[in-house]
């Protein structure tokens, strides 16, 4: 199994939203991959309520049932169409992809 995690911090503005909409549209957005993918397993979204200085806004948390299934989801349609409105509504992405 795969893990992939994602982290991103968002700009205040982008898209003409708040950073907090912004967030949620994300989250909507990420979540409705869930039974489109083939091997996508799961998928987790959270929004950070901390807001500290080492936060991040925006959380994915996906599992997938090996690295072929995760390598189909980064050029899937579908995840690639949300790559520009993310791209645009963050400043800092961090990520993990992780074999267990």
């Amino acid at each position: 199994m795969i893990k992939h995690i994602v982290m991103w911090r968002l700009r205040d503005v982008a898209h003409g939203n708040s950073s907090a909409l912004n967030a949620a549209i994300i989250k909507q957005k990420l979540e409705s991959l869930h039974g489109r993918i083939p091997g996508l397993l799961s998928i987790e979204v959270g929004l950070d309520f901390s807001g500290t200085d080492n936060s991040s806004d925006v959380v994915l948390y996906s599992e997938f049932i090996d690295r072929e299934a995760l390598e189909g989801y980064q050029i899937h349609p579908e995840h690639e169409a949300l790559k520009p409105f993310i791209g645009e509504a963050s400043s800092e992405r961090r990520l993990i992809d992780y074999e267990c």
